[in-house]
């Protein structure tokens, strides 16, 4: 397996840390007056997405991670699993939910997404940053309470409960930021 010296850390490079792949966000090297240099390293474990800082020695190496991004099309779901499809190939993957998390409230039909793989087993979910979603339900309890509320909750076609302005209404397609869980605006039909 290929490994890479500290000094030779760059963003974006995958490596083993702990027995875990992590992604190397930012690397400095330090050459200090007396002593031996080091390299200061921020970097996110793949896993869970956690950010860590690491001080390694010039001459610490490790090893290079496994790890491909892969982009499929998610199918459907059952109690356990999500399905994803390789459009190219046409080969399917099942992913635990448990990987997937919070994502799975964003899950569409055909929604292509980055699968990040790490020896061939899938890790990671990375969603498109905007979906456009239909809201098919208010929460009942704000839909009279306009007075003291400038916001109400909807419920989405894709199971999402978000809040949004008072003039959206049942039926209409609104556009949704997956990674903050935001409204966005209004669809505009006219330009479908």
């Amino acid at each position: 397996m290929i490994t890479y010296f500290s000094k030779s850390f760059r963003p974006g490079l995958k490596i083993i840390f702990e027995n875990e792949p992590y992604s190397i966000e930012n690397s400095e090297f330090v050459k200090s007056g007396k002593g031996q240099s080091f390299v200061r390293v921020k970097m996110r474990r793949l896993l869970n997405g956690a950010r860590i800082e690491k001080t390694f020695k010039s001459t610490e190496s490790l090893k290079i991670a496994n790890v491909i991004d892969v982009n499929m099309n998610y199918l459907y779901s059952d109690a356990n699993f999500c399905y994803f499809m390789k459009s190219k190939t046409f080969e399917q993957f099942q992913i635990e939910k448990t990987i997937i998390s919070e994502s799975i409230k964003w899950l569409q039909n055909n929604i292509e997404c980055i699968i990040t793989l790490w020896n061939s087993r899938p890790i990671l979910i990375q969603l498109p940053n905007f979906i456009e979603a239909k809201v098919i339900d208010i929460n009942p309890e704000f839909k009279h309470d306009v007075i003291n509320t400038s916001y109400k909750s909807v419920l989405l076609n894709t199971g999402a409960i978000l809040k949004v302005p008072l003039f959206i209404q049942i039926g209409e397609v609104i556009r949704v930021d997956t990674r903050s869980g935001c409204y966005i605006s209004r669809v505009n039909d006219l330009f479908k």
